[in-house]
């Protein structure tokens, strides 16, 4: 409790201190950061029953996983991205690409969640794609170009009046004249050193030569860290096109993270990536590299200027690995603690489809990975898709949950032996 009112009290101090500055924040976010009431007293709620959820029933009847392992409907939520799952398991925050956040209650605790509202309703969001959770309860969401933080969220998040405060100031994530439509869904994650990652994904396929060194300042096309006041930001990684899936070992502390390959190079090229980070500083290779290794046409004839680390897993084209998690529960056989559960989101472009499927990396002990299919289907035999998985998280029973955009839905994974 020290802790929390210690922040909180620190946290309105900031945001004083910007409203005073002239920044001009909303008055709900004003207010809230003042525990004012907004007069805003209405949830949206999204039906969990029904003709809809029946449907995506059947599509999971389709799903093959390993041995031993279901797959159910969670929850019906409306552009399902990246989730965070509260550290006392009482609610799962869902980010969306549009200007939702969702909570997601199961309160009798059956494994199907029984309430979908949204989350802060007085607030205007922008692409809050990214929500993640520090140890104490202290939830984040990164938007487009600005990063909120609501303390204690999980237990505040029954009334439409929570208290919420600027991380990072709208306009302040990255320059306004470089917000995009394009690659702009951040992901956000606490790392063991207790600072937040942020990815900045750049807008375009490849990143244009006159754009290098305004990314490389702002952490563009990288990842960037901070510390939990919003002080001390610097870009910890480079190189990066694309990344909206990143987390640490649970025992090296290492990160690691997928990215985005460039398109428009061929069906079979370049491959995605998921990528072990050991050191602050690195560089990726983009937009040198536009995948694995494979040159971008664009910088074809260009000595690269950086040392490059090359993936630690190359996956299949175009297949858009999104999120990730490292497993760390009980309930899995002892073969996946550790190991990384990602999202294939599926190819937008490739002539013929692949990915939407859950995929397992699996890490020995010197680092080396190699990947295969975990929980695939989500593509029928005409090509046709019938759900793009977003983002693995875990819950606190060691069940797995999995995000679908196109669907609107949050699926778990269990295992019964």
């Amino acid at each position: 409790m020290t802790r929390f009112m210690t922040s909180a009290a620190v946290l309105a101090l900031t945001a004083g201190q910007v409203f005073a500055q002239g920044v001009d924040v909303p008055d709900n976010l004003e207010k809230l950061s003042n525990f004012q009431s907004t007069g805003v007293t209405e949830f949206t709620y999204i039906e969990q029953g029904g003709d809809f959820a029946e449907g995506i029933k059947r599509t999971l009847e389709r799903i093959t996983l390993p041995d031993g392992f279901k797959i159910g409907l969670y929850a019906i939520v409306p552009d399902a991205r990246h989730m965070a799952v509260g550290p006392q398991g009482v609610v799962t925050f869902v980010g969306t690409r549009k200007d939702k956040v969702w909570a997601v209650t199961d309160r009798n605790k059956d494994r199907v969640a029984d309430e979908v509202k949204d989350f802060a309703p007085s607030l205007t969001f922008a692409i809050p794609n990214g929500p993640c959770f520090s140890d104490d309860g202290f939830l984040y969401i990164a938007e487009q170009n600005r990063v909120l933080l609501f303390p204690a969220a999980e237990f505040f998040y029954e009334s439409p009046d929570v208290a919420a405060f600027n991380l990072v100031a709208q306009g302040d994530l990255i320059p306004p004249s470089e917000e995009s439509f394009n690659h702009s869904a951040r992901v956000c994650d606490i790392g063991p050193d207790g600072k937040i990652y942020i990815s900045l994904g750049q807008p375009f396929n490849v990143a244009p030569e006159e754009k290098l060194d305004l990314y490389k300042e702002w952490g563009i096309g990288g990842i960037i860290r901070m510390n939990l006041d919003g002080s001390g930001r610097e870009v910890y990684t480079y190189g990066v096109r694309n990344s909206v899936g990143h987390d640490f070992h649970p025992e090296t502390g290492e990160l690691w993270w997928t990215d985005n390959q460039v398109d428009g190079m061929g069906d079979d090229i370049p491959p995605g990536e998921i990528n072990r980070q050991t050191a602050a500083g690195q560089h990726f290779g983009h937009p040198w590299y536009g995948g694995g290794s494979v040159r971008t046409n664009e910088y074809a004839g260009q000595e690269v200027p950086v040392d490059v680390v090359m993936p630690a897993v190359e996956t299949v084209a175009h297949a858009a690995d999104l999120g990730m998690h490292f497993y760390t529960g009980n309930m899995f056989p002892d073969m996946y603690k550790n190991a990384i559960f990602s999202a294939q989101h599926g190819s937008w472009n490739r002539t013929t489809p692949v990915g939407a499927r859950v995929m397992v990396t699996f890490i020995d002990d010197e680092g080396n990975a190699r990947t295969e299919p975990f929980a695939e289907g989500w593509i029928d035999e005409n090509g046709e898709y019938l759900g793009r998985p977003v983002d693995v998280v875990q819950l606190r029973d060691g069940s797995i949950l999995v995000s679908d955009d196109l669907a609107g839905a949050i699926y778990r994974i269990w295992y019964e032996g």
